[in-house]
Order: C-alpha cells, then sequence, then structure tokens
C-alpha cells in the first residue's frame, strides 16, 4: 500500500487510502511479471487457493493469513515444501494489505467476513478472488460490487463454473433459445449428506486462535469449538446453510442461465429434520423465486437421505418450450429424447480455468476477462439470502431490484442486513 502502515491503514481518511489506491491501481505487469497473492483463511478451501496460484505461470503465493496460528505454521510449511520459499504470516488481514509485495488476495475465510476482506482489499489497491458466497447478507454483497467500481480493482467471485467451457457454450444455447426455445424454469439442486452434531458449551477459545480477528465484523460471541473450523455454515450469525454454501455454485448457474437478475417474490420453507441438534439452518429447504416477468427459478436443499432427479444430485436442471436440459446429460426434445449438440456448430470456448482467468484479468486489467463479476457474485448469492429471509420468516417477501429491499417489510428488511461489530464495520459505498 505504497508505505502505509496497519496504523496508518486504520486511521488514514478516506482522501487518503483513496490516493493510495490511485497510485496502486495504475501498476502494469510484464509478460514475465508474476502476480503477488496472500491466500487469506487456509485452513479448508484456502488450500486450493494456495495450489491454484503457487501453480500458475502467473503468480506466486508471497504470504498466508489467518487467525489461527496454528494452521497458518503449518500451511505455511506445506508451502515452503512446494516452492522453497517461506512465505510471510499474518494474523491480520490488516496487515497483509500494508505489503507491498501482495499484489491481489485470495479469500477463503467463512463467510462472514468475505464482504469486508474484499472491501477493505479493493481500497487498498489489490486486486480479489473471493470464495463463494461473495456475501454474509444482501447490502454487503452490493457494498462490494460497489468497491469493486469506485476503486478499479478486478474482483473474481468463486463460482468455478463461469470457467468450465461445457457450461460457457450450453449457458450461451440456453440463453438464445436455438435448442429448446425459450427457458421459463431453473431447478438449482443442492442433495448433499449431513449429519447432526452434539452440543458443546462455550469456552475460553484455545491459545492458538485470536478469537477476535476471527469473528471480524460479526457482532460478538463467546467462542465454541462447533464454530471452527467448518460448523459455523450452520449458524445464521456467521453462515448461510447448505443453500449459501454449496448451493451458491448451482443458484449461480441457475441465475446465470435465467439471465433476469434478482427477483421479487420469494418464498421458502423447510426444516432441520430426523435429528435434534443445536444448530440453526435448515437441513431441507426448498425456495421458489419468481422474476418480474413470471419465470421462475426454484432450489432444493437435501441434507439428508434422498433420491436423485433425472441424476442429478448437485447440480442443475431448465425448462423451456420445446424441452429440457440436464446438467452432465445435455438437452432433449419434447419426447425426453436426447438432442445432439452440432459441435462444429456450437464448439466450446477455450477455458483457463478460474485462478488463471482471474490472473490474466489482473495482468491485463480486463474486466472483461473476469468470469464471475463481482456482480455475479451479488445476484448468485442474494438469491440464498433472500430464500433464507423468507424461510426465517416463515412467509413470502416481496422484493425491489432496484432498491434492494422490501418495500415496506421492516422485519424482513432487518435480515438483509446485520449488526457488526464497531472495529469492523463494512463501509456504505452504494
Amino acid at each position: 500500500m505504497n508505505g502505509l502502515s496497519r496504523r496508518q491503514f486504520l486511521g488514514a481518511s478516506a482522501a487518503a487510502v483513496t490516493a493510495a489506491c490511485v497510485r496502486s491501481r495504475h501498476s502494469v505487469f510484464g509478460a514475465n511479471d508474476r502476480v503477488g497473492v496472500c491466500v487469506v483463511g487456509v485452513n479448508g478451501r484456502g488450500q486450493s487457493h494456495m495450489s491454484g496460484f503457487t501453480d500458475s505461470a502467473m503468480s506466486e503465493v508471497v504470504a498466508l493469513c489467518d487467525p489461527d496460528e496454528r494452521v497458518l505454521d503449518e500451511r505455511a510449511k506445506q508451502l515452503a515444501a512446494k516452492t522453497g520459499k517461506t512465505p510471510k504470516k499474518y494474523v491480520d488481514i490488516r496487515d497483509a494489505l500494508a505489503d507491498e509485495t501482495v499484489h491481489a488476495i485470495g479469500i477463503a475465510t467463512p463467510n462472514h467476513w468475505h464482504s469486508l476482506a474484499t472491501i477493505w482489499a479493493c481500497q487498498a489497491g489489490k486486486d480479489v478472488y473471493v470464495e463463494k458466497p461473495l456475501s454474509h447478507n444482501v447490502w454487503e454483497g452490493r457494498q462490494v460490487v460497489a468497491a469493486a467500481k469506485k476503486y478499479g480493482r478486478i474482483v473474481q467471485h468463486g463460482t468455478q463454473r463461469r470457467s468450465e467451457s461445457n457450461w460457457m457454450r450450453d449457458i450461451a444455447l440456453l440463453q438464445s433459445g436455438e435448442i429448446i426455445g425459450p427457458v421459463y424454469m431453473a431447478r438449482a439442486l443442492c442433495y448433499k449428506r449431513r449429519d447432526g452434531l452434539p452440543a458443546a458449551a462455550d469456552q475460553d477459545p484455545p491459545a492458538h486462535l485470536h478469537w477476535r480477528l476471527w469473528q471480524g465484523p460479526a457482532a460478538e460471541k463467546p467462542y465454541n469449538p462447533l464454530y471452527v473450523h467448518y460448523n459455523w455454515h450452520w449458524f445464521w450469525h456467521y453462515g448461510n446453510g447448505d443453500i449459501g454454501n454449496q448451493g451458491v455454485h448451482q443458484m449461480d448457474v441457475a441465475a446465470w442461465g435465467m439471465n433476469k437478475g434478482l427477483p421479487v417474490k420469494i418464498q421458502s420453507a423447510g426444516g432441520r429434520y430426523t435429528y435434534n441438534d443445536p444448530c440453526e439452518t435448515p437441513n431441507t429447504q426448498v425456495a421458489t423465486f419468481t422474476y418480474a416477468d413470471g419465470t421462475m427459478t426454484a432450489f432444493e436443499v437435501r441434507g439428508r437421505w434422498t433420491n436423485k432427479e433425472e441424476g442429478v444430485g448437485v447440480g442443475n436442471l431448465f425448462y423451456a418450450d420445446r424441452g429440457y436440459y440436464v446438467e452432465g446429460k445435455g438437452f432433449f426434445n419434447e419426447k425426453g429424447e436426447s438432442i445432439t449438440v452440432d459441435a462444429a456448430k456450437y464448439p466450446e470456448p477455450k477455458s483457463m480455468g478460474p485462478y488463471d482467468n482471474f490472473l490474466r484479468a489482473v495482468h491485463e486489467r480486463d474486466e472483461s476477462l473476469i468470469r464471475g463479476t463481482a456482480l455475479d457474485g451479488h445476484v448468485a448469492s442474494a438469491h440464498c439470502h433472500l430464500a433464507n429471509v423468507a424461510y426465517r420468516l416463515s412467509r413470502t417477501i416481496e422484493f425491489d431490484p432496484e432498491t434492494e429491499t422490501c418495500p415496506g417489510d421492516a422485519e424482513a428488511n432487518a435480515l438483509l442486513t446485520r449488526e457488526y461489530h464497531a472495529e469492523f464495520e463494512a463501509p456504505a459505498l452504494a
């Protein structure tokens, strides 16, 4: 950040931060220059970021960041063994953002950190590859979109199907209507078995975990071993259930194929069935989203024993006036007969993979190369959040895509954002 220390960064005025960003954003990478990456959150998905950015010829992982010092030390040793270089280690993302050798960050933290980490990185002049979901709630996602635009940063959302050549071709065909006609409905499925968890008492956090940093923008709560390092997904304070976990990938494909933006009416029902445990999010959930033109998307989470739909357990289906589409199987006509797509007429476009797509966009400063923009991520994630709002309120909610609010519905609007910790409050940019 052009010499800004952590203390200066935290205390800088908006004008000073913006000036630093302007200087940084004009950095030009030569053909042989490598993007210095810091991976933030390295316990789980962050290991894929480490591999992806290390294996690419366009980047080098120069730093790791995690509030769990034990995990941080272990991942640094693993990276050093693989590359022969010891990365810098940070427990606080703000220290990583003040490092001039860090040009971009990969965010693989829990959901409640995704938006603020992205916004801070944009303000610090860094580009961002952020895991799904883009946000913990609807309001946050819009602020990320605004930050990417305001600070001129490359922000790519970690919904990797956008970088897969078969999906790039098939979504284009679905949108064109050339094979099966106009699409009127998408279905997204997330059938992943999840078992119940034993209850655990609140307690003091372990010495190696910086608990306040782990919580970041989330309001203060006592440490509970159920949260760390994975099962935070099933508590509203930090996670978004499976619809906002694995489901974001399938929701993104549905939203991509429908190409309708955000819905105007959302319904959702379900529960936590077949066991009693302390978790809060549903293990079974059905949600429907109606768009302004009357078309719709349906989403199903089944976290217990279940059959598959047309052979699909985690994936997507689309329905049109002359047939339907099944992920992994392709297009079918009205009689259920498979339609062979002419590969010569409709070739699959070339794909570099998600990390290289991002890095190429960073090198060339070309937003058109991003496969999964901040706006794409916001639309997909907001669908999931809206489903959870309707589920938590046990009723239909009406939504205005222009204002991204629920008009006249204070109860629903309160769930479009959350309470923030004063030290880590996300700025309002939109």
